[in-house]
């Protein structure tokens, strides 16, 4: 059994009883699957690829500091743990779930971090047609998968925090009904949820290309004269390796 939430969960958008005369935000959020226009997608020359001296160093000195930090990390207790957990849970008392449906359209609240995934589970349910409210379905992340069942008792003790969910994650669903796991079927929501719906917010403009020639100009900055100084050669002369997921070799 995926979940064991009853069908009498409490209204999607409940009226809040606060006094206060400060705008509140909405009680839900729910964003239309992504466009091509909206994603645009922009082709990378082949340069941006380039490995160069400086990248090889960065990753070097990453892979020391991870492997000093752990190897110098101190015991921790029990009440050391616990310490950083409450630490944690106070920088972050609200977290924000976003869940995904099969069309990519996106669900989204926000909970206290005590909260448990039980919460989670009666908000989604209550959200869903009336049709498709006692059908079963399942929270998960991926990858690696990861089942978040009410069932489980090493998820249903936890609060939002203790799973790691804090402060925003994004679950996807899966119903037991096939027909609401197909990327072509739309999210079986209830019609007050889907009159909500709005775009996702415009991602910052930017472009990476030149970003990247701006640090390869400041570590390389003999790359105008490359031409001369031979294709496939790096700072110190000698030939420049490329890993095979990245390029198969230096341009002919």
């Amino acid at each position: 059994m995926a979940d064991s939430t009853s069908t009498s969960t409490p209204s999607a958008a409940p009226t809040s009883q606060s006094t206060s005369a400060a705008p509140e935000k909405p009680a839900f959020r729910y964003f239309r699957a992504p466009t091509t226009a909206q994603q645009p997608r922009s082709d990378l020359p082949d340069s941006y690829f380039d490995v160069t001296a400086a990248d090889v160093r960065a990753q070097q000195a990453s892979l020391a500091a991870r492997r000093d930090a752990l190897q110098n990390a101190p015991l921790r207790t029990a009440a050391m743990r616990e310490a950083e957990a409450k630490k944690r849970k106070a920088r972050w008392p609200q977290t924000t779930i976003r869940v995904k449906f099969a069309d990519r359209s996106v669900l989204e609240r926000t909970f206290p971090s005590t909260d448990k995934i039980k919460a989670v589970y009666a908000f989604v349910r209550s959200s869903l047609r009336e049709d498709v409210k006692p059908i079963k379905f399942v929270l998960y992340q991926s990858p690696p998968k990861r089942e978040y069942k009410v069932s489980d008792p090493n998820v249903r003790d936890l609060d939002l925090a203790d799973l790691g969910f804090a402060p925003s994650t994004v679950l996807m669903i899966k119903f037991d009904d096939d027909r609401f796991d197909h990327p072509d079927a739309p999210a079986p929501l209830d019609a007050s949820i889907l009159a909500r719906a709005e775009d996702f917010p415009a991602p910052p403009a930017f472009d990476p290309a030149d970003d990247k020639d701006k640090d390869r100009g400041k570590a390389r900055p003999r790359a105008a004269n490359s031409s001369s100084a031979g294709a496939g050669k790096d700072e110190s002369g000698g030939e420049r390796k490329y890993p095979k997921w990245l390029k198969l070799g230096p341009k002919k």
